[in-house]
């Protein structure tokens, strides 16, 4: 890797520049199926698509899944028929953390975290469905991050037909990263429970996982 990007003889702010911009730049229901999608869309690193089922919503599989992604493997996407889908809410499936007074600048990036998989099951019962989700990723640390862990705010939400939101979730991923391994991975899995109204189909709904854009530093 060192070779191939004129690495080896850089001071150590440089080579963890290179890398952040090359990295940046690059229903459990009645059939008991899960669906295991790409946060964005696809491989970052490029590679084709292809559809993979998972048999459970686990945090080892989606932390596999994201590992897998990040090195250039295929993005996977799928479909749960009848089950709400779960997928990050457009432009936040990244957050990007600079110095202060300096949002925008590549040299200035402290840390980027990027949601890149995500999977459900859904339980589907008279008047209520429980949806069991999980969402994936991994942190790269910039050419003014430090070591240590690196914490993400995360919001998870419930929609209903009209995208009005239902139930909102607020949560952090942590994520240990350090100079000899500045890319980091997460996984996180819970399950949310909302009532159906009759007459209105589970497909109608919709749950969302998306960073705050607030947190300090974000640009």
């Amino acid at each position: 890797m060192q070779r191939r990007f004129g690495l080896a003889r850089k001071p150590r702010g440089t080579r963890l520049g290179a890398l952040m911009v090359a990295a940046l730049c690059v229903p459990l229901g009645a059939c008991g199926i899960s669906s295991l999608t790409s946060g964005i869309g696809g491989s970052v690193f490029g590679g084709s698509q292809k559809k993979t089922q998972v048999r459970q919503v686990t945090p080892e599989s989606l932390l596999s899944a994201a590992k897998s992604d990040a090195n250039g493997g295929p993005a996977a996407t799928g479909i749960a028929l009848g089950c709400p889908s779960f997928e990050p809410w457009p432009r936040d499936n990244t957050l990007t953390i600079y110095e202060p007074g300096r949002s925008g600048e590549g040299l200035a990036i402290i840390h980027r975290g990027e949601i890149t998989k995500t999977a459900r099951e859904c339980q589907i019962e008279p008047g209520r469905i429980t949806v069991k989700y999980g969402f994936s990723g991994r942190v790269l640390l910039g050419p003014r991050g430090q070591p240590g862990i690196v914490t993400l705010p995360i919001n998870v939400f419930v929609t209903d037909a009209s995208r009005a939101r239902l139930r909102t979730e607020t949560m952090q991923v942590q994520v240990p990263v350090a100079l000899d391994k500045p890319i980091g991975y997460f996984s996180t899995v819970r399950t949310v429970s909302f009532e159906i109204p009759q007459g209105v189909r589970p497909a109608d709904f919709k749950v969302y996982v998306g960073f705050k854009q607030n947190a300090p530093g974000a640009g």
